[in-house]
């Protein structure tokens, strides 16, 4: 799989990206390795620079972040390792509402609608290099928020009728799964 390919038809056209990958292969480890481990990487990478290297902590560029580059590194590594237990996390609880929501049970499909719906987040973790530019990261969540409503019907067969509250249960889900892992991971990075 090309990484930049698919990244592109997730974001120009997702409904037609979800078509293709429907019948492609969901296994974790393949995702992971072979997409995820990239993209997920972008963020981090991105942080890393911004605070570590260039020392901009603040919204303004003359305010150095306090912690330095091994802090910066240390956080950056962190975030990029509990990104995949997290993609993890939400595989599972895609999978496990779907029956509430007469959707079908498929773990493989879950794993693929939780790590290709990431995309445009992870694309927008540029954006971590300039200050000042959160409202675009935001932009992104939203977009990917839309990315995997598209997703649901084709990958996990929701009926279109419930496929709003479906997704809307996935994405209360995801909140509440980053609250945890914030509260569990802030406090060591």
């Amino acid at each position: 799989m090309d990484v930049l390919e698919r990244a592109k038809d997730v974001i120009l056209s997702p409904a037609a990206a979800w078509r293709k990958i429907e019948p492609e292969s969901g296994d974790a480890g393949a995702l992971f390795v072979n997409y995820a481990a990239f993209l997920a990487a972008i963020p981090p990478v991105c942080a890393f620079l911004r605070h570590g290297v260039f020392g901009w902590g603040g919204a303004r560029l003359h305010h150095p972040h306090p912690g330095g580059v091994f802090s910066s590194l240390f956080s950056g590594v962190v975030h990029y390792f509990v990104t995949f237990a997290v993609l993890y996390a939400m595989a599972v609880l895609i999978d496990g509402l779907a029956p509430n929501f007469s959707a079908r049970k498929n773990q493989h499909n879950a794993m693929k609608l939780a790590v290709y719906s990431m995309t445009p987040i992870w694309l927008a973790g540029v954006f971590e290099l300039v200050p000042g530019l959160g409202l675009l990261r935001l932009l992104a969540l939203l977009y990917a928020i839309f990315v995997f409503w598209l997703g649901l019907p084709i990958l996990m067969k929701s009926p279109p009728d419930r496929t709003g509250p479906y997704a809307l249960a996935c994405v209360v889900c995801a909140i509440i799964l980053s609250i945890v892992v914030s509260a569990i991971v802030g406090p060591v990075v």
